[in-house]
């Protein structure tokens, strides 16, 4: 056992030796002395030639794979969002109350901020700007069918105190030379 105990002795006195042995030199020192640094070549007085930051804009934009695809694009990443924004719970119960409208002035005006909600929830989402520009025109054509520019809006008798005159319509009236033919029967 003592033998054992002698030897681990001078095992562990050898490592601590090695250890510190190995220490770096100062960087003062050195080594190879007939090796004189080379000059390096000073840049020049402006500094190196860059590329205008529009060119660098320019250059880490994805290319366009033509018209066709980018349009592919944008309606798949519509598409994302879509299905996405659906599932909204704000969104299902704006849908759900604009579609229990009883009368269609109501509907539109319910359905207009159902639109509002939808669009404004996706283009929160979209990450490019052409997704948000299509957005837009989405909604633009959503909240368009919804206008009615030939349907007059009259007030309602309560709200404003006095009657609203009820407009007449002309009848439609035939022109004279049709009035009189006569229609030919054949045998």
């Amino acid at each position: 056992m003592k033998a054992h105990g002698l030897i681990l002795f001078s095992a562990l006195l050898i490592a601590v030796l090695m250890m510190h042995g190995q220490e770096a030199a100062p960087p003062s020192v050195d080594l190879f002395p007939e090796q004189e640094e080379e000059p390096s070549p000073t840049p020049p007085p402006n500094g190196p030639e860059l590329p205008e930051l529009k060119q660098l804009d320019d250059s880490f934009k994805p290319k366009s794979l033509g018209k066709d695809a980018d349009a592919l694009q944008v309606q798949a990443l519509w598409r994302q969002l879509k299905n996405r924004t659906v599932n909204d719970p704000d969104v299902q119960g704006a849908k759900k109350y604009a579609q229990a409208a009883r009368t269609d002035l109501e509907k539109r005006k319910r359905l207009r901020d159902y639109y509002e909600l939808y669009y404004q929830r996706m283009s929160a989402l979209a990450t490019t700007p052409e997704l948000k520009l299509a957005l837009q025109a989405l909604k633009d054509g959503h909240q368009g069918i919804l206008a009615q520019p030939r349907v007059r809006p009259s007030p309602t008798p309560e709200l404003s105190g006095t009657p609203s005159p009820t407009p007449t319509s002309t009848p439609f009236k035939k022109k004279a030379k049709e009035k009189h033919k006569k229609q030919k029967v054949h045998k």
